[in-house]
């Protein structure tokens, strides 16, 4: 008898031994997962994605019956810094030279056409066209178009929180909730590529 309780302590030892290899075992895939996405830039990329998305948002919001205090103007070149590379190629060639031509002949030639809401979207399509090279390309995707949104979507918070009247007021009022989520998602790009480059 003795033996057989023996036998009962040894098996759960060995399995609790088990269990402590596969909990090690997968928080090592885990982290190497984390490494192989990040240094892959499957991360950054989903970010700026969802950044660009988030100041599209904010963009919209200002334009409808939601209009803020805010100075959205800024959104342009937060949305510039950090346009996923593929959608900032396209833009960039021979059909964002289309477009800023098309919003530039209706701009200059037909004014009482032009609608106010385009003057944004126009202005991003002609910045996004005509940036040199070294600010489109070594700038943008280099640690100073990271700071720049980071002190943009700073800017932009704190703008905010002045214009709802307060912190609790920015994330109570039904105006204000959508605002500060949009602004609070201009974060994650930003500071995410910060923790990559500095850990």
């Amino acid at each position: 008898m003795k033996n057989l309780g023996y036998l009962a302590m040894k098996n759960d030892e060995l399995i609790d031994s088990d269990l402590r290899e596969l909990g090690l075992i997968a928080k090592r895939l885990a982290n190497h997962t984390f490494l192989l996405g990040s240094s892959l830039g499957f991360g950054i990329n989903f970010l700026k994605f969802l950044a660009s998305v988030a100041a599209i948002y904010l963009l919209i919001l200002d334009r409808t019956n939601w209009r803020t205090n805010m100075l959205t103007a800024l959104l342009v070149p937060y949305i510039f810094f950090s346009l996923p590379s593929i959608i900032f190629s396209f833009l960039r060639g021979e059909v964002g030279k289309w477009i800023a031509f098309i919003a530039v002949v209706l701009r200059l030639f037909f004014p009482r056409h032009f609608p106010g809401w385009l003057e944004i979207p126009g202005s991003l399509i002609l910045l996004l066209v005509a940036a040199p090279g070294f600010i489109a390309f070594t700038i943008r995707d280099g640690i100073l178009g990271v700071i720049a949104c980071l002190l943009i979507g700073c800017f932009l918070l704190q703008e905010h929180i002045r214009a709802s009247g307060g912190l609790k007021n920015s994330f109570t009022k039904s105006k204000g909730v959508s605002n500060t989520v949009g602004i609070l998602l201009l974060f994650l790009y930003p500071v995410w590529y910060l923790v990559l480059s500095f850990v």
